[in-house]
């Protein structure tokens, strides 16, 4: 029977007590540390008279003991064995009280050996400091009530800790049994207020019955599916990451979500020491975690070439992809990050942000719009940068196709002017973030995006360019600003309906690390002039993507929360391409990135056309202005859309 600790008086009095406790400072650990040394030493004392053994050393018993004492507190101060917090002792204090108790030993027997040869050595009868065996059996004394206080201290803590509150504690099991699964059981089992209780681990395959680890039972998945989370009072299944990864048991977790069991995950780094973020990497799943693929591996050594000591600009820093990218860059320790965005609040927000987590990195925020070439210029001018990442752009589909004449302002001319100006300050290389959308666009955003790929790529080829050029491709970033699934969360906490534009409408996904991870690494590839797709793994359907998110929170889809089917909007398109089609691109030497087939139009022509459709914004319809973007990419056909009619 499970007892109620809260109202049991006295426990829940203690343990409210306990949890008000603030750390003892350290001279107060050393003196009851000194207490024990004392207390072992009095207790060998007693048991060597009980033995027959009557005497320490040669010398008189108050002098021994208080050599013994001193060097043995002296060890203990050496070693640190008192800075450390008592309720958090681990391993590693044991392994410190094992060095200093031993560290003591060896002196005393060292001096005692030292003495006995000096007199040997001097004709004179030899004698000893310390008698061999009652230094050694109060070693070991010593040894094991100082890991024993250490012990039952921590003991303690969790014990009446885990009464405080108990209602607020959740009853967990860890799936898996790998190292990682033990590593968080361990953790649970004794890290404090960690408002977690383990129950035991769950086996993706059948076990024997009684099996057990860190003393708790190991039960087979179908027992949790039938009946075993509610005997037990089940509040959710922890995943370490590596399970999470695996695909085997996507098929499990579909299931325990069907059965409305909550799931939690937390990355194996969030173990590895105690400290007070631990808590809040124990999470509840989110949908971004069931979308996982495998890691991605970069070449980091070639990466970290192209960005120790060197200056960095970025474009779009504030935004989802482009701070990511700061972040990356940031881990490879460059001489300068210049970080430029036209919105103030967010490059504010990546400012604080930045300058708290970097602190040795050196970072310039210019506020600024990317078409301005007189705000821009000046920068090229002073920082002499080796990298540019232009990651700046408009890029949500219905507001550009009601506004295109802000898209050819920042997405053409904004990269034609960031471009231009790499090529005329020399920049090494210079990596343009674009889109799937551009593919076979449907809508003015992904036109615009397509048009500027155009002209990064022609200016590959023009004379006097010493400049790499390379643009990078890839599809829908999970959690960016605007994205669907923060979309969908918000939609669930309101209480629905979530909206889904069509029925079958699918999107590839992948994280915003994973993708700026791949916009370093293709940075560093090639000779110039490529355009760069990468892997997007295999599509979504949005509406299975928004009926997995509603049972992650706890809800029946179309029962408790309903889907609304509002229909495709203007430029939308039902099915992406696919980047890595084997038919439209070239294998890399990275699994993960291809080159697309792509042909380069000429540098003068595509120079008068960005020229003419940037002139063009101050005085023509959005109709002219469409119908100059269909002219420069005759594969833009218009779906959803006024602009239909122009094709």
């Amino acid at each position: 029977m499970k007892i109620n600790f809260k109202n049991s008086g006295i426990l829940a009095d203690i343990a409210s007590r306990l949890h008000s406790i603030n750390h003892l400072p350290r001279w107060s650990i050393f003196v009851i540390d000194v207490c024990i040394v004392i207390f072992s030493l009095l207790l060998t004392y007693f048991l060597m008279d009980i033995w027959g053994i009557h005497d320490f050393g040669s010398l008189n018993t108050f002098s021994t003991f208080g050599l013994i004492i001193a060097i043995t507190s002296l060890s203990l101060w050496f070693y640190r064995v008192s800075f450390g917090v008592v309720r958090h002792s681990s391993i590693r204090d044991i392994l410190k009280i094992s060095l200093s108790t031993f560290t003591s030993l060896v002196i005393m027997l060292a001096l005692s050996y030292g003495m006995y040869w000096f007199d040997m050595s001097q004709g004179i009868e030899p004698r000893k400091l310390f008698f061999d065996p009652p230094i050694i059996f109060f070693t070991l004394l010593c040894f094991l009530f100082l890991s024993l206080f250490r012990f039952y201290v921590k003991l303690a803590f969790i014990m009446f800790l885990k009464f405080k509150d108990e209602d607020l504690i959740k009853n967990v099991m860890v799936f898996g049994t790998s190292d990682a699964s033990v590593a968080i059981g361990v953790y649970l089992n004794e890290s404090l207020k960690n408002g977690y209780n383990l129950l035991g681990f769950v086996s993706p395959s059948n076990v024997k019955n009684g099996t057990r680890l860190l003393d708790k039972k190991i039960y087979p998945i179908h027992k949790i599916l039938e009946n075993e989370s509610r005997e037990k009072k089940l509040d959710g299944i922890l995943f370490p990451d590596e399970e999470m990864r695996k695909d085997d048991n996507q098929p499990i977790i579909n299931d325990l979500i069907q059965h409305k069991i909550k799931l939690y995950h937390s990355p194996l780094k969030s173990f590895s020491e105690e400290t007070a973020q631990e808590k809040k990497e124990v999470r509840s799943l989110e949908i971004e975690d069931l979308l996982y693929r495998e890691e991605i591996t970069i070449e980091n050594d070639e990466i970290r070439k192209r960005h120790f000591g060197k200056n960095v600009l970025v474009t779009g820093g504030a935004g989802s992809i482009g701070s990511e990218i700061v972040r990356k860059v940031a881990q490879f320790k460059p001489n300068l990050i210049v970080v430029l965005d036209q919105a103030e609040t967010p490059l504010n927000d990546v400012k604080l942000e930045l300058s708290k987590n970097y602190p040795d990195i050196n970072f310039v925020f210019h506020l600024a719009n990317v078409s301005n070439k007189y705000r821009v210029e000046p920068l090229f001018k002073k920082y002499n940068f080796s990298m540019v990442y232009h990651a700046a752009a408009y890029k949500h589909v219905p507001i550009i196709e009601e506004n295109p004449h802000e898209a050819i302002f920042v997405n053409i001319l904004g990269s034609r002017v960031i471009a231009d100006l790499s090529s005329e300050y020399g920049i090494n290389r210079f990596v343009m973030v674009s889109t799937d959308k551009a593919v076979n666009p449907t809508n003015v955003m992904g036109a615009s995006k397509r048009v500027a790929e155009l002209y990064v790529q022609s200016l590959q080829n023009r004379e006097g360019n010493t400049t790499k050029f390379i643009t990078t491709r890839f599809g829908n970033v999970l959690g960016s600003n605007g994205s669907v699934i923060p979309l969908f969360r918000k939609q669930i906490e309101e209480g629905g309906p979530v909206t889904v534009t069509h029925q079958d409408i699918t999107r590839y996904f992948m994280t915003i690390p994973e993708a700026c991870e791949l916009v370093l690494q293709a940075g560093t590839m090639g000779k110039g002039g490529e355009i760069y797709v990468f892997d997007m793994g295999e599509p979504v359907k949005i509406i299975d993507l928004a009926k997995k998110m509603i049972k992650l929170s706890g809800f029946e889809p179309n029962q408790e929360i309903d889907i609304k089917i509002t229909g495709l909007r203007p430029g939308e398109k039902l099915y992406e391409e696919l980047l890595s089609d084997k038919t439209k691109t070239l294998p890399t030497y990275h699994e993960k990135i291809m080159r697309a087939k792509d042909d380069i139009v000429p540098f003068a022509q595509m120079d008068i056309c960005t020229k003419d459709i940037a002139r063009a914004t101050l005085r023509k319809s959005k109709l002219e202005l469409v119908q100059m973007i269909k002219n420069i990419v005759p594969e833009y056909k218009s779906q959803n859309s006024e602009f239909e009619s122009l094709d």
